[in-house]
């Protein structure tokens, strides 16, 4: 593993490497990073892109009050929300979310135990937000996995299939040159097992950040009022080009998780 002090933001050397004496890549450069930070996702629509009850969603993002010890005490968030109390996540937020559902939704690990973690591979990775940072696919997985397995005595077992998950999660993150994320490939189906058709994508520059048919840029949307229309799977795919597989898999995207 790299020594943690020469560890440095991919996203800080980019900007210093390709708009260095180019005010009009520069401020393109900030314009792009702009969009991936901008709140564009409410709680609701983000919990259902990514499958997850919107009430663990919010208390990820907002925090929660806690009844113990007949005292209320405050739950921290553990995801930094870009627009702070607007209750929408940002594209980048969404991505800190998919990443944090590999931790918890395997193993319900307890959320102050992922905290201390996530602030132990923070500090390592020298990371305002490890869990969308480049450093976090390569270093990060192992350092948080070993970190949770102190805190949380979880067999050696365990450890290597908590990492397969993360691993898994992080294949459908798609990064730019600088380690940048750009794109997200969201499950459609609630088993979240490997190999599972990456046919939707949501990519903040394409049709206002809301998940498109890969390859196609038509949202999940339209395809679900067609085929509420009556439009067939075989009519869908031969309209836009592709399979029937796809389409059936961009409709689970719009369509009821639970049903699906």
């Amino acid at each position: 593993m790299r020594n943690p002090d020469t560890l440095r933001s991919a996203h800080q050397v980019d900007i210093r490497s390709t708009t260095r004496g180019d005010p009009a890549l520069r401020m393109a450069r900030l314009n792009a990073d702009k969009v991936l930070a901008t709140p564009a996702y409410p709680l609701i629509e983000a919990a259902h892109y990514l499958n997850l009850p919107l009430s663990t969603l919010r208390a990820w993002c907002l925090g929660q009050p806690l009844r113990a010890d007949a005292k209320t005490r405050r739950f921290e968030p553990v995801i930094r929300l870009d627009g702070g109390q607007r209750r929408a996540l940002s594209f980048l937020n969404l991505v800190e979310a998919h990443v944090l559902a590999a931790i918890r939704r395997k193993h319900h690990i307890p959320l102050p135990v992922v905290r201390r973690a996530l602030d132990y591979v923070a500090k390592q990775l020298r990371s305002a937000r490890p869990l969308a940072e480049m450093q976090f696919q390569t270093d990060g997985v192992d350092l948080i996995v070993d970190r949770l397995g102190t805190l949380i005595n979880v067999t050696r077992e365990g450890q290597t299939e908590m990492a397969d998950v993360l691993r898994q999660h992080l294949k459908r993150i798609e990064r730019n040159a600088a380690g940048v994320p750009v794109r997200l490939f969201p499950f459609t189906r609630t088993d979240e097992r490997s190999g599972q058709p990456a046919a939707v994508v949501i990519d903040p520059h394409v049709a206002f950040g809301r998940p498109v048919l890969a390859g196609r840029a038509v949202p999940t949307a339209v395809l679900a009022d067609r085929f509420k229309a009556g439009d067939s799977f075989d009519q869908l795919a031969g309209d836009y080009g592709t399979s029937a597989q796809a389409i059936e898999e961009a409709l689970r995207c719009e369509l009821d998780r639970q049903a699906a």
